[in-house]
């Protein structure tokens, strides 16, 4: 993030007062108060909860619109023996919530099956030729995850060959609801549900949290499968805050310390075994080969992994889902390298552009969305990427935004040159008729133009404090770890140091020399750090010459042949005017 903005909000007279209180409640620094605040605690109780989260802090599934009907409807099912289908769709957040609510009902029902729709046959949602199969298999209800919420007339459909819907979804619904025994989504304008943050695979969690209460059963069995809910809020980028911070708390516990089957496999083949998996880990390791599965191959396969209580197959399978990875890592370079070539071609087009909208007959279904994210990433603008997809006739694509920027408001505002979409406000999927790609582009430019605020226009590093080296203790590193897990919205903590030096040890790294590793000293509290500075080589000299500069960064643990050391995560470095 070279060349960003820093910007740090000072805490209100208010907030300031909050901040004291917490730093003498729990005998921390003031600095570990003032994080507290801005991550939106008020008082001490909620402190509490944020930095102990308790399963009991989960709330009340039947808060969730619908969910008395979506039991009672379960519940009917299974006493009258009808085959249910666990229907999902084929991203980590559908594969997860398909592999939880199948594993859950499978250990005490038989009836059930399960349904992913392929990508390039089928697309996203639900389809007629899933709804077809289920009317074949003698499917009398179809449990939707992570899709339904707009299949208005599908689920009418599955109603005239007397199949019945209940749908999880956490996609922003139209005005017009499906007409299902149950839509749970707490995004519902009519929900009440105390947090509207969870992913799919988290309200089909709610969905059997609910039936195992109304049914005096134990929890026990759910809670076994927090290590999947925890893999779908990390790779579908919610929230980590309220109930998700919970769940992927327990998540993350369970995860590293006795995983399902499926999982362990997966972190084998990731080569984490052994260590400390956090949500990043998840976010490029596991999620990725997850998806891999989908993108090359079916989603179905991951599936059968992840419900899977036999090692040689759940390892056969693993160690094919990697190299669908490898596969997907092939597809998304050479696809990244063509539309970045298209927009060097149009380079003072993109330049003048507030967006990027590009379209390539030829490329890959599969990956757009990586490469969505790729070119948000480098020209830091919301972006779409459209292939032709030969299956429904249409032109296809993934959006991906700037931060602050809402991408589904803006697909929205074309929604008549579309067929359908959906997404969140950072992430979309859309379909359209080839011939609207002109006029879409020219009318999501001009909502772009219209809306998007400066700050939205250039990256930008929030800073959470100013501190001098010296506070960088032992006891602050193991606090700091209790505000973990990071994520959206509960981001790792960015300090800054004013006027650091070099310490006379620090040295250009990598491959392409591309990298810094620093030991800096602090001029004002004259304690040493270390630090590794990725893709800043440019500052090498400038540091060299003992020049001061200001630094922002994050405070990792650093484990190098078992030797516990803190290290700086440099994210930006500036010269300092003298």
């Amino acid at each position: 993030m070279a060349n960003s903005r820093w910007v740090h909000r000072a805490l209100s007279p208010e907030q300031d007062k909050v901040k004291d209180l917490l730093a003498a409640e729990f005998s921390i620094s003031p600095i570990l108060g003032s994080l507290l605040v801005q991550r939106g605690v008020k008082n001490v109780e909620e402190a509490r909860h944020y930095l102990r989260p308790q399963v009991t802090d989960l709330h009340n599934p039947f808060l969730m619109k619908d969910m008395d009907k979506a039991v009672a409807r379960l519940n009917d099912a299974m006493g009258k023996k009808e085959k249910i289908m666990i229907y999902g769709d084929y991203d980590v957040d559908g594969i997860t919530a398909v592999a939880l609510v199948y594993k859950y009902l499978k250990a005490i029902y038989s009836y059930v099956e399960f349904y992913i729709p392929d990508r390039y046959v089928e697309g996203s949602g639900i389809s007629y030729k899933g709804i077809d199969h289920a009317a074949a298999s003698d499917v009398k209800l179809i449990i939707a995850l992570d899709c339904g919420i707009k299949a208005v007339e599908k689920v009418d459909y599955a109603l005239s060959k007397g199949i019945d819907f209940i749908i999880c979804d956490h996609h922003t619904p139209d005005d017009n609801l499906p007409k299902a025994v149950a839509v749970l989504d707490p995004k519902r304008e009519d929900s009440n549900y105390p947090d509207s943050n969870l992913s799919a695979c988290g309200v089909g969690f709610k969905l059997m949290q609910a039936f195992a209460q109304d049914n005096g059963m134990s929890q026990d069995t759910l809670y076994g499968l927090f290590d999947l809910v925890v893999v779908s809020i990390a790779s579908d980028i919610v929230p980590i805050v309220g109930e998700n911070r919970v769940l992927a708390y327990y998540g993350l516990k369970q995860l590293n310390s006795n995983p399902s089957l499926g999982l362990k496999c997966i972190i084998e083949v990731c080569g984490l075994s052994g260590k400390e998996i956090n949500i990043s880990d998840i976010v490029f390791k596991i999620g990725p080969r997850l998806n891999a599965s989908g993108r090359i191959k079916t989603a179905s396969e991951a599936v059968e992994l992840l419900i899977s209580r036999e090692l040689t197959f759940a390892k056969e399978k693993s160690d094919c889902i990697d190299k669908y990875n490898q596969q997907r890592k092939d597809l998304d370079k050479s696809v990244t390298d063509d539309a970045m070539a298209l927009l060097e071609d149009k380079k003072d087009i993109i330049e003048k552009s507030a967006s990027i909208v590009i379209y390539d007959k030829n490329w890959n279904q599969g990956v757009i969305g990586i490469v969505a994210s790729r070119l948000t990433e480098l020209h830091y603008k919301p972006t779409i990427v459209l292939t032709y997809s030969a299956e429904s006739g249409l032109a296809t694509g993934s959006g991906r935004s700037v931060p602050g920027f809402d991408l589904y408001k803006a697909i929205e505002s074309c929604s008549d040159l579309l067929e359908n979409f959906g997404g969140h406000i950072y992430a979309v999927g859309l379909r359209m008729k080839e011939e609207n790609v002109p006029e879409f582009r020219r009318r999501f430019e001009q909502y772009v133009v219209e809306n998007i605020t400066k700050d939205q226009q250039e990256p930008q590093i929030e800073i959470d404090a100013y501190i001098d080296f010296k506070d960088v203790t032992p006891k602050f590193c193991r606090l700091l770890r209790q505000f973990a897990p990071f994520g959206p919205e509960n981001a790792k903590p960015i300090f800054a140091t004013r006027k650091v030096l070099d310490y006379g040890t620090s040295r250009i790294v990598g491959k392409e020399k591309e990298h810094l590793k620093l030991e800096l000293v602090d001029s004002k509290s004259e304690c040493i750090m270390n630090g590794i500075a990725f893709g800043q080589s440019e500052y090498n000299d400038y540091i060299k010459a003992f020049n001061p500069v200001d630094i922002c960064y994050t405070v990792e643990e650093n484990n190098f042949n078992g030797t516990p050391s803190i290290q700086l995560m440099i994210k930006d470095i500036r010269k300092v005017e003298q």
